[in-house]
């Protein structure tokens, strides 16, 4: 199966890669990199943190041909090797992008210094249900999706509290290529990790949103019990008022929670 090109931006201050920690952070299906700007303006000035686009979607160059989440994970290993080729990274993401941060554990175990999976798990949604998503998406474009998503995405009030910030993420889904949408879609149906989990290794937090209805609470108890299961360090935290895009939603906790396990893995390192 092709690996997709992915490409990256940086949500930190411009300087010399190498001096901070490398973060690397990923989207959720039909979001960009500003899914991560306000997390980001928190963590940026600790640590160098690196934004990539699924295909088609904010910068990345729409897919041509189906991929599944484990060649996802290799594209992001390739696209940091072309920043910073070798580099060890702490790496963050939601939904899809914490799919493919589960398969970064799995199998780029060494690359990673610590994952933070955010409202994901190691199966999400039924097959037939992205299937059919695809097909819906491809036939009729990503901005049918629009209304539905913003009622998964979040928590009751948001939109009116963050107009700028909803309407953004939401215009991100609207410009994202319709069939590379489906080709992520069918990557999702096929996606199922849940007998690999014990092999993670890393130092891993889950963070569930407590009104998440795509990947509730129970799917990041389920992902951290499969990792301790087989041996390796996980916690899971559910965010009061949260649904399924928290660090749009609740960037500073996001932030406070993904520096504790950053630190408390950088101090392990520095120990080990």
């Amino acid at each position: 199966m092709a690996k997709p090109a992915l490409k990256a931006a940086l949500l930190s201050p411009q300087r010399p890669l190498g001096d901070h920690p490398l973060l690397v952070v990923g989207p959720s299906l039909g979001t960009s990199s500003i899914l991560w700007n306000r997390a980001a303006s928190l963590l940026g000035n600790d640590y160098d943190v690196v934004a990539w686009d699924l295909p088609g979607h904010g910068v990345s160059p729409a897919a041509t041909e189906t991929f599944d989440v484990a060649a996802l994970a290799d594209s992001v290993v390739d696209l940091i090797d072309s920043i910073a080729p070798g580099e060890a990274f702490h790496y963050a993401g939601v939904s899809l992008g914490g799919a493919t941060g589960l398969q970064l554990g799995i199998k780029h175990g060494e690359r990673l210094k610590s994952l933070s999976v955010q409202n994901s798990g190691a199966k999400i949604g039924t097959a037939e249900g992205w299937l059919e998503r695809a097909e819906t998406v491809r036939n009729q474009g990503t901005p049918v999706m629009i209304q539905g998503s913003a009622q998964r995405w979040f928590a009751p009030g948001f939109m009116d509290r963050e107009p700028e910030v909803s309407s953004r993420l939401l215009h991100a889904l609207r410009d994202a290529d319709r069939f590379s949408y489906a080709f992520c879609c069918e990557a999702l149906a096929a996606f199922d990790v849940r007998e690999e989990l014990g092999s993670i290794r890393v130092p891993t937090q889950l963070i569930a949103g407590a009104l998440d209805e795509v990947a509730p609470p129970s799917f990041a108890e389920a992902v951290a019990a499969g990792i301790t299961a087989g041996g390796g360090t996980a916690t899971a935290v559910s965010l009061e008022g949260v649904a399924h895009l928290a660090p749009a939603e609740a960037p500073a906790h996001v932030a406070e929670l993904m520096r504790g396990l950053i630190s408390w893995a950088e101090t392990r390192e520095a120990g080990a």
